[in-house]
């Protein structure tokens, strides 16, 4: 790393135009080529997906997606004449407008049903000829401006559906915005300098920006969902900053040790640096463990995330150095190169060290006097935090979970009130005719569902006068349960279904049946999910803990590791149920109602979770290693190395939380779970876990912490994670030696 940082600094001006030609080059192709995400949402295998592939093939035209217009009357009903001809004009521009198939409403033949037993609540579907991510935003945007026109005194109009939940998201780019302002502002505090500041963000701003044009540029040539690029950018930021951190901290100590700007950039990128990379690594082995999930969804969202980590850690390795050399001693802000300059006058050049500070050598010394009780204490916080997790259900949220402020969370109410609450879910039967005894079982099986408890609806959809081939013999019958989406009833009516009603039904016949529809679609992912979660856990842990066995010749650390890992994860999950599955707090929070969490978070927050664990355990065990190496006390090298990591690992840990924290801005539901839990997991990470039960765990431990049996060492490849940083010439324990005159901050 010495090398290739020296490197850096002669060439800074090099280095710093490619990273510019690379980061506008990148961002002007997305601009003209454009996005062609493809949200692929399907678990292969599946009978929900069959039922949408099947549907798919059989009536292109109502494969999209299907929204809804919901009206109210306040008097009258919804077949008086004033409100019936409002509606009957907004529905006849809806129909007009692109990428709509076709436009169902209660005043049409087939749309008789469409009007609640009191006449005052009517709906109208509005089915698209594609899936919500590929509409064009400001079409939906002019769909809504229209179905406001149409509101009058005593007239209610509002709109649901998966698309008008989309348009409506807040503007792409505020949590980012918002999660860099906070990251300058901690930044800022942290170093009292301007150009300190700007140092991990831009080094974070161009490793994003990169990253995402290019996750823009292969949505052309491989499936990325939309939701990758929010993902990418906030981990993005959250680490690139964080990484750029870490160097920029040991090369103002570097400054501060009397040492010149180059050599102190070489120092940095020769301990610290090398910590980064190995940290972004287990990030990005997290990541790739996506793929061994098999759904296509997190494939695009593996390869988004891990591409933007990579780039970060290039950044770090390679801009910031030449940001570095360009700057020099404006690292340190003017205060500090004051002093350095008259105890340089002084003659005590290069006897200076900064001290970790006073507060974090005195919590570190007390941990390590009674490491027994706040171990057990810290352990019983965690415990107590990661009880909710017990309860934890997945399964799907909707429009249902929104906010009452927003339109499709009123359109969604409306219905739950004039057609029951399972009608915002109502269950999809695609049913295969390839015989002429086929179309008799399906009547036996559409008669024997109406006569399933929990059942209150079934109509079969009309068939296409012109419908021929695979349509022909392609049927669709809409189910409308009694309970709501998210009711365990509703799950339960599914497995009875399949399991017993269509078998039954299907007897003696060659009909085949796929019960699909986007609520049993959620229930298959959620099954599938839950089946492979513990040999995913299992993978990531166990790839994290080999990457620390190699780095750090330990047996105990890596085992440490992982079951830390284990316990913020429970934390994590155990405040996401309190919050979104029971309610606590989601009305203060405006978050909308509670639900289920959401069947993907757990594999999209896994990774991360023991990725971003990793970095902070790396950060904090290698300033260890390196004490230990010197001086071969545990005791001391536990103490020095929490005491001179905390107010660094606290400082990254804040700007994490921000950054996660601004996702709840986003406005999208999955990405709101995601961004509280990760925020709540890295705060009890990094505040409980690493400065408090880790160091408790390794004093009790002692010199065990570093045992290695011999034969397993000899058969390891050796990598210095951080390598000792001392003068040259200098010995462990000799005056010579800085880490024995003070508390080092190393990171």
């Amino acid at each position: 790393m010495a090398a290739w940082a020296r490197w850096c600094l002669n060439h800074r001006l090099a280095v710093l135009l490619l990273w510019v030609a690379a980061l506008f080059g990148t961002v002007a192709a997305s601009v003209a080529t454009g996005s062609a995400y493809s949200n692929v949402f399907k678990i292969p295998g599946t009978e929900s997906s069959s039922a949408y592939e099947r549907l798919e093939k059989a009536f292109p035209d109502t494969a999209g997606d299907v929204d809804n217009v919901v009206w109210q009357t306040e008097h009258g009903t919804v077949h008086d004449p004033a409100v019936r001809d409002r509606m009957t004009a907004l529905l006849a521009d809806i129909a007009r407008m692109p990428d709509v198939g076709r436009v169902v409403g209660p005043y049409d033949p087939d749309g008789a049903a469409q009007v609640s037993a009191d006449g005052r609540i009517a709906f109208a579907q509005v089915t698209f000829v594609k899936q919500q991510f590929e509409l064009d935003t400001k079409d939906l945007k002019h769909l809504i401006e229209r179905a406001e026109q149409a509101r009058a005194p005593g007239l209610r109009v509002e709109l649901g559906g998966p698309a008008i939940e989309d348009a409506q998201e807040p503007p792409a780019g505020l949590a980012e915005v918002v999660g860099i302002v906070a990251a300058g502002v901690i930044l800022f505090l942290a170093f009292g300098s301007l150009f300190a500041m700007l140092l991990p963000l831009v080094s974070g701003v161009f490793a994003v920006g990169t990253g995402i044009s290019t996750v823009v540029l292969l949505s052309h040539v491989t499936d990325i969902p939309e939701t990758a690029t929010l993902l990418g950018s906030l981990i993005g930021l959250g680490v690139g900053i964080d990484y750029a951190l870490f160097i920029v901290t040991r090369h103002r100590n570097g400054l501060k040790a009397g040492l010149s700007p180059e050599e102190a950039a070489v120092r940095a990128l020769n301990t610290s640096g090398r910590a980064v990379v190995f940290a972004g690594g287990t990030v990005c082995v997290a990541l790739l463990a996506l793929f061994t999930v098999d759904i296509t969804l997190f494939d695009g969202i593996a390869v988004s995330t891990t591409l933007v980590v990579v780039l970060s850690v290039l950044a770090s390795a390679t801009l910031l150095p030449a940001l570095l050399g360009f700057l020099g001693t404006r690292a340190l802000s003017r205060r500090e190169r004051r002093d350095l300059a008259a105890k340089s006058a002084a003659g005590a050049a290069g006897a200076q060290h900064e001290e970790a500070g006073r507060a974090a050598i005195r919590w570190a010394s007390l941990v390590q006097r009674r490491p027994r009780f706040l171990g057990l204490v810290a352990l019983v916080v965690m415990a107590m935090l990661s009880i909710p997790a017990l309860s934890l259900r997945l399964g799907a949220n909707d429009q249902g979970n929104q906010p009452t402020s927003q339109t499709v969370r009123q359109a969604y109410d409306m219905l739950a009130e004039g057609f029951g609450p399972g009608f915002n879910g109502p269950l999809l039967m695609v049913a295969e005719l390839d015989a002429p005894q086929d179309r008799q079982a399906l009547d036996t099986l559409i008669a024997e569902v109406r006569r399933t408890p929990g059942v209150v609806r079934v109509v079969e959809a009309p068939v296409p006068a012109d419908a021929r081939g695979l349509a022909a013999g392609t049927r669709a019958v809409q189910v409308v349960p009694a309970t709501s989406p998210q009711a365990e009833a509703t799950d339960k009516l599914i497995d009875t279904l399949r399991d017993k009603t269509v078998p039954a039904a299907a007897k003696g016949s060659t009909l085949k049946v796929h019960i699909g529809g986007e609520t049993a679609l959620q229930k298959d992912f959620a099954a599938v999910v839950g089946d492979r979660m513990p040999g995913f856990i299992a993978l990531i842990v166990g790839l994290g803990a080999l990457l620390m066995l190699v780095a750090f010749r330990s047996l105990l650390v890596p085992l440490t590791a992982a079951l830390m890992n284990l316990i913020a994860a429970c934390a994590s999950f155990g405040m996401l149920v309190a919050i979104f599955q029971w309610g606590w707090g989601m009305d203060l929070l405006g978050l909308g109602k509670e639900g289920p969490i959401i069947s993907f978070l757990p594999v999209i927050m896994l990774p991360l979770l023991f990725g971003l664990s990793m970095d902070y355990q790396v950060f904090l065990v290698s300033r260890m290693h390196e004490e230990w190496l010197q001086t071969r006390d545990n005791g001391r090298a536990v103490r020095v190395g929490q005491a001179g990591t905390g107010r660094v690992i606290n400082s990254a840990a804040l700007i994490m939380i921000f950054v996660f924290g601004s996702f709840v801005l986003s406005g999208d539901r999955g990405a709101m779970m995601a961004g509280l839990g990760l925020a709540g997991a890295v705060a009890l990470d990094a505040f409980i876990l690493r400065m408090l039960l880790v160091p408790a765990m390794m004093h009790i431990f002692g010199r065990a912490n570093w045992w290695l049996p011999e034969w397993l060492d000899k058969r390891l490849p050796h990598l210095a994670v951080d390598p000792p940083d001392r003068p040259a010439g200098g010995t462990p324990g000799t005056a010579e030696d800085p880490a024995e005159k003070v508390l080092t901050p190393s990171l």
